[in-house]
């Protein structure tokens, strides 16, 4: 393609609200155009880059046995009702939603669970139909309360949405396992080193997630992971190991009740008590689990050095959401004003759960309900009710690994993708079933894995970025070679640049020829903003010593030669380049 038909528009200034890397040169080379908040438009260029991502994952699916559908975007309230998922999303504001003449409600799809089971409860009829893997790339729409950062967070987004459909639980793992294993190839394919970890599987439900992340400094994911020992997981699902507090194992001593003056907090205790450390303290955190139709008043016991997650503490009450209870509320639902809560005299209001922190812990500290009062010396089991354990504990980077002990290491990251095992979640609900080898229906086993393919061009630029532009890998370059004649109207240029530009055509490569009337420095500038993997320009040394000057945009290495060698080395570096990176161990 010539330059001059490629609608190339760049800009010298920033998007005034661009807060990340790939919004800021994504907009300067023209790549997006903001409509409205969270709706861009995708340039020309950017649709190139667009295509080509959806070309590998197409690809790679179809090589792993999946089939490609299209779903409606437009999908009916009755639907999501029978899987229980309406209301949540409702209540969440995540869904956009509308009415038809006839009012019958409709949402605009953010995900497609509730079509493809129902698709699939009509279309399998028997087990030897399965396994069954249908996907789509498809335009989805979530209502975020502030788009921001470019393509990375925005109400309308490009989607690949798999769903897979087994026999059994030992099924679904094989599906999962391919998937997976495809997400890697896809990946690396395209050039990026994503990062499969373990995940919170959130409003999709299911019994196990991973997400695929790539690291980049502006990520809104943080990453826990165990050097060496293959454990990565988001540090909403997090796990460490934590070390017994002091007081494991001492000889219970009697419960006594000190007064604390406008003493709250555990940094407040501290002072006050200095010979009692925060691992020998408990903290009560109250809140209530907001569900559909109730809300649930929660006492959360959790040992004083450590932090709530709140992702693990809103699973483990079924909540849709998590809410700390105001100063006032507290008081009316424990006779103390806030920072005295405790679990000794506690009302039975609140249901209780304890981390795994304070199992063990004997002679700890913590509220007792009576404003400027606290208890030491409590015994669980004694001097309240032995609560639920679980783990609700924010992991933390340093904090000994999961699997060897490692100290944990803290990564930034961004979500590309996300798969996970959804068992029978769908199908039970909605009455999707097949009939099994034993002549009995049975629901099907399913699971669903999704890559957000606009987020990932987005993504690419945040990785590979550098101060002069974006640097796009080969595999999903709009163009994988930019050939720039710096002066058109000297007719020796011009020749020589169409004969590059042909030779590389011919040879197969994604080229585009630079062929406008503008300054050399402009071209020069606009080629390393728009980030083309390689650069040949042809100018001043071929004039004056017959020599091309070629560039890689991602090391900056340079070299010059004849045209034909020039040529040559070009066609093997891209070629090597469209392999996409080289596998890692997983």
């Amino acid at each position: 393609m010539r330059a001059t038909g490629a609608h190339i528009v760049t800009y010298r200034d920033d998007p005034a609200d661009a807060e990340v890397i790939s919004h800021k040169l994504m907009a300067r080379a023209g790549y997006i155009y903001k409509v409205s908040a969270g709706l861009y438009a995708y340039s020309p260029m950017m649709w190139r880059s667009i295509k080509k991502v959806q070309n590998i994952i197409r690809e790679e699916l179809d090589d792993a046995g999946a089939l490609e559908v299209q779903l409606p975007i437009l999908q009916s309230s009755e639907l999501w009702k029978k899987s229980g998922r309406w209301d949540a999303y409702q209540a969440s504001g995540t869904m956009f939603s509308t009415s038809d003449r006839k009012d019958a409600t409709y949402g605009l799809a953010p995900t497609a669970e509730e079509v493809v089971t129902d698709y699939a409860g009509s279309s399998v009829n028997s087990y030897k139909q399965l396994p069954l893997n249908l996907y789509q790339i498809h335009t989805k729409f979530r209502d975020e309360i502030r788009p921001r950062f470019g393509l990375l967070r925005v109400k309308e987004f490009l989607m690949k949405d798999a769903y897979s459909f087994d026999v059994s639980e030992e099924a679904l793992d094989v599906s999962y396992e391919k998937m997976r294993s495809a997400y890697y190839r896809i990946f690396e394919r395209m050039g990026l080193r994503a990062l499969g970890v373990d995940a919170d599987p959130g409003d999709i439900g299911g019994s196990g997630s991973m997400e695929f992340m790539l690291a980049a400094e502006t990520g809104e994911d943080d990453i826990l992971v165990e050097p060496g020992t293959g454990y990565a997981a988001n540090t909403e699902k997090a796990e460490s190991v934590l070390a017994a507090s002091p007081s494991a194992g001492e000889d219970a001593r009697a419960l006594r009740i000190e007064d604390t003056p406008n003493i709250r907090t555990v940094a407040e205790l501290q002072g006050f008590f200095p010979e009692i450390e925060a691992s020998r303290m408990v903290k009560t955190v109250l809140v209530k689990a907001v569900h559909a139709e109730e809300e649930v008043l929660w006492a959360v016991l959790i040992r004083g050095d450590q932090e709530i997650n709140e992702v693990k503490l809103r699973n483990h009450t079924g909540g849709l959401a998590i809410q700390m209870l105001t100063a006032a509320e507290i008081e009316e639902n424990t006779g103390a004003k806030q920072g005295f809560a405790g679990p000794v005299g506690l009302s039975d209001a609140f249901s209780v759960v304890a981390d795994l922190s304070v199992e063990g812990m004997v002679n700890l500290l913590c509220g007792c309900n009576e404003t400027d009062k606290h208890a030491l010396d409590v015994l669980p089991g004694r001097d309240f009710a032995v609560p639920t354990y679980a783990d609700v504990r924010l992991a933390r980077a340093g904090e000994p690994g999961p699997r060897e002990g490692k100290p944990l290491e803290l990564y930034r990251g961004i979500e590309v993708g996300h798969i996970f095992k959804l068992g029978t979640k769908y199908a039970a609900p909605m009455g999707a079933t097949f009939i099994g080898d034993n002549g009995k229906p049975q629901p099907f086993v399913m699971g669903c894995y999704g890559i957000g393919v606009s987020r990932v061009a987005a993504s690419a630029v945040e990785q590979f970025a550098d101060d002069k532009g974006i640097v796009w890998p080969v595999p999903i370059a709009p163009f994988e070679v930019v050939v720039t004649c710096l002066n058109v109207k000297k007719a020796p240029l011009t020749e020589t640049a169409e004969k590059v530009y042909e030779a590389l055509k011919a040879a197969g490569i994604d080229v585009l020829l630079d062929d406008r009337k503008m300054g050399p420095g402009a071209k020069l500038k606009d080629a390393e903003l728009l980030g083309f993997p390689y650069a040949i320009v042809v100018g001043r040394s071929w004039e004056k010593e017959g020599q091309l000057e070629a560039r890689e945009r991602a090391s900056g290495e340079g070299w010059a030669g004849g045209l034909d060698e020039i040529v040559q080395s070009i066609i093997h570096k891209v070629e090597a380049g469209r392999a996409g990176l080289e596998p890692e161990g997983r």
